[in-house]
């Protein structure tokens, strides 16, 4: 594995906010790294949903609470002009409490949609070992024990070939037999920073690469169809040890035109929590 293949420093870049600007947000340009597989004229919903991650937790006080579960809606296409980020804690709390970030991207005539919107829930943290319970074992095979490459495989009897398509050529991955049918489960982490001059965190690390759950769960041929998701609700039991984030996933299609995606997450330490996304599918001919 060459991570210098890579052809990009970062998914964006910070900019200085105009002279008129709201001080409320903070502005980026995005960079090709964030490019969806769908289409190269706007962004993989991953590197959206990592922002929204890193405005929440600069948003929120050290208090001891941590993220338990966060919703992230993809109001409209995330486009590649500049983007921009607010935040807002609409439930404060010293136990519980909520936080909203929302990203908007600049239209073409200069103004701002809002296109993406993440809310959390935060918990105080306690120790509960005494009854710690998790539905499953950890993963087989740790990221070390296994063949690590940039990108997708090609060659792949039992996955979606996405090879290095757009943001998916940014990524990290190790490839292992799934638990639900006849997908693998791949171990995932961004191979550049989030933003550029930063350190990611763990948490903005694994939620940059976990809207590929819907692209992990499936045998579908892209030629074929198409499967868009326009959320992620992550309910997490833990918080991350490291960059690296499991992924076991299993698309499930109904025969109206939608289905749902549905993973198990895990940490190197094991089970960190589920993942649902709902996904419109067409067909492409």
């Amino acid at each position: 594995m060459d991570i210098s293949e890579v052809p990009y420093r970062c998914y964006y870049e910070p900019l200085a906010a105009p002279h008129d600007a709201d001080p409320d947000y903070e502005y980026f340009q995005p960079t090709l790294a964030t490019a969806s597989v769908w289409s190269s004229d706007m962004q993989h919903g991953g590197p959206p949903s990592g922002l929204l991650m890193r405005a929440m937790m600069r948003a929120v006080p050290g208090d001891g609470q941590e993220f338990t579960r966060v919703t992230t809606e993809i109001i409209g296409s995330v486009g590649l002009g500049v983007n921009r980020v607010r935040t807002s804690i609409p439930r404060p709390g010293r136990r519980i409490s909520m936080v909203q970030a929302d990203l908007e991207a600049q239209q073409p005539g200069g103004e701002f949609r809002l296109v993406a919107r993440s809310v959390a829930w935060r918990l105080l943290a306690s120790d509960t070992t005494a009854v710690e319970n998790t539905p499953h074992e950890p993963l087989a095979a740790s990221p070390d024990e296994l063949t690590q490459i940039v990108g997708f495989p090609v060659e792949d009897e039992d996955a979606v070939p996405w090879g290095k398509v757009g943001f998916i050529g940014t990524t990290v991955t190790a490839r292992q037999p799934g638990r639900k049918g006849h997908t693998p489960s791949l171990w995932l982490r961004p191979a550049i920073p989030l933003v550029l001059g930063e350190q990611t965190s763990h948490l903005e690390s694994i939620f940059t690469v976990l809207d590929v759950a819907n692209g992990i769960g499936t045998r579908l041929d892209p030629r074929d169809w198409s499967w868009m998701n326009m959320d992620t609700t992550v309910h997490l039991t833990g918080q991350p040890s490291t960059p690296w984030l499991g992924i076991d996933a299993e698309l499930a299609i109904g025969p109206r035109g939608y289905g749902a995606t549905f993973a198990d997450l895990y940490d190197v330490t094991g089970f960190l929590g589920r993942s649902a996304q709902t996904d419109l599918i067409a067909a492409q001919r």
